[in-house]
C-alpha cells in the first residue's frame, strides 16, 4: 500500500554545509549536488544536523537553502532543515523554504526547551497551517533531549500537511507502532538502520554515509525494493561496519567530513564548537575508509 509520500522513497542525503574561510563555500557545494544528483539519490536535505545548522547565521540559512534549490535545478528533491526551538522561527524558515521552490521541509522536533507532548503537536500544527509544501518530522531524542512519543506522531499524521517521518530514535518498536497506524512515509535517520526498518515497512534513508558512498545505499534501497534480500543483507553488511566505525569517532558531521577530505572531496572547515578530528582518530578512519575500498587521496 503506498504511503503518503511516496516520491521521497530511497535515499535521500543529508549533505553537508561546505565552509572555506569562515564563509559557506557555493561552488563546493554545488560540487556536491553535482555529485548526489550523477549517483541516482531521490533527495538532498541541505541545512540539518550534518550541514551544522546549528552554527548557520539567520542569512547563511537561507542562503544555502537557495543555493541548494538552484543547484539541484530538478534533477533531485531538494528538502532543507526548517527546524527550530522557537514556533515562529520554524515557521519563518520554512516559509522560506517554501518560496524558494523547496519540494517539502524537513522539521527536528524543538529542542533544549524540552516541550511538552501538546506543545510539540502545537509547533507542528502551526507550521502546516502556515505552509503547503509537506513537512517530514525528524524525531531523534538524542540532539533535542524531547522525544516525540509515538501517540503524537500519529496524532500529527491526522493534519494532511504531515506527510514524512525521518525515524531516528534506534526503535523499532517505536517504527513499527507509527507504521502500523498512519501512512506516513517513514524514512530512517541512523544509516546502519536503514535495512531494519525497510523490513518494517519504511521507504528509505536520510543518510550520513550517502555523503561518500551513496550508491552503495541506493543499491541498498533498490535491492529491498526489487525482492532480492540477499543483496540488501550483503550491502547492510558492508555498509554497517563503515556506519559503525565512521560515525562512532566523534559527533556527526566531524568524522563525514574528516572522511570527504581524505578521499579527496575537501569540503574545507568545520565551525566551533565542533573541532576537527584529533590526529589519533583521523588515522583510524583512514584505515576505516581504506578497508571500504576508499583509499586516501594524495592533496
Amino acid at each position: 500500500m503506498p504511503t503518503r509520500a511516496e516520491k521521497f522513497a530511497g535515499l535521500s542525503v543529508a549533505i553537508v554545509t561546505p565552509f572555506r574561510d569562515g564563509k559557506v563555500d557555493s561552488a563546493r557545494l554545488k560540487e556536491q549536488i553535482d555529485f548526489q544528483a550523477e549517483a541516482g539519490a531521490t533527495c538532498i536535505c541541505p541545512v540539518g544536523t550534518t550541514g551544522e545548522s546549528p552554527t548557520l547565521t539567520h542569512d547563511e540559512h537561507e542562503r544555502v537553502i537557495a543555493e541548494s534549490i538552484a543547484a539541484a535545478a530538478g534533477r533531485l528533491l531538494v528538502m532543507p532543515g526548517t527546524g527550530s526551538n522557537s514556533t515562529a522561527e520554524a515557521v519563518r524558515l520554512t516559509k522560506f523554504a517554501a518560496k524558494a521552490g523547496a519540494n517539502a521541509a524537513l522539521v527536528v522536533g524543538p529542542y533544549y526547551n524540552r516541550p511538552t507532548q501538546q506543545g510539540i503537536y502545537e509547533h507542528f500544527k502551526a507550521l502546516v497551517e502556515a505552509v503547503d509544501i509537506p513537512i517530514c518530522v525528524y524525531n531523534i531524542p538524542t540532539r533535542t533531549g524531547r522525544n516525540i512519543e509515538p501517540e503524537t506522531i500519529i496524532r500529527l499524521a491526522e493534519l494532511p500537511g504531515i506527510a514524512m517521518l525521518k525515524e531516528a530514535t534506534g526503535s523499532m518498536d517505536q517504527a513499527s507502532q507509527v507504521l502500523a497506524a498512519t501512512d506516513l512515509t517513514v524514512l530512517s535517520g541512523d544509516d546502519s538502520m536503514t535495512l531494519p526498518l525497510l523490513a518494517v515497512g519504511g521507504r528509505g534513508v536520510i543518510s550520513v554515509v550517502g555523503n561518500l558512498v551513496p550508491r552503495d545505499m541506493k543499491a541498498l534501497c533498490d535491492a529491498f525494493d526489487a525482492g532480492d534480500m540477499k543483496k540488501a543483507q550483503a550491502l547492510h553488511t558492508k555498509l554497517f561496519v563503515l556506519c559503525r566505525d565512521l560515525l562512532g569517532l566523534a559527533s556527526n558531521p566531524i568524522p563525514i567530513k574528516a572522511a570527504m577530505a581524505i578521499v579527496g572531496r575537501d569540503t574545507g572547515d568545520i565551525r566551533l564548537p565542533l573541532v576537527p578530528l584529533e590526529p589519533p582518530l583521523a588515522d583510524k578512519l583512514r584505515q576505516v575508509l581504506a578497508a571500504y575500498g576508499l583509499p586516501a587521496k594524495a592533496c
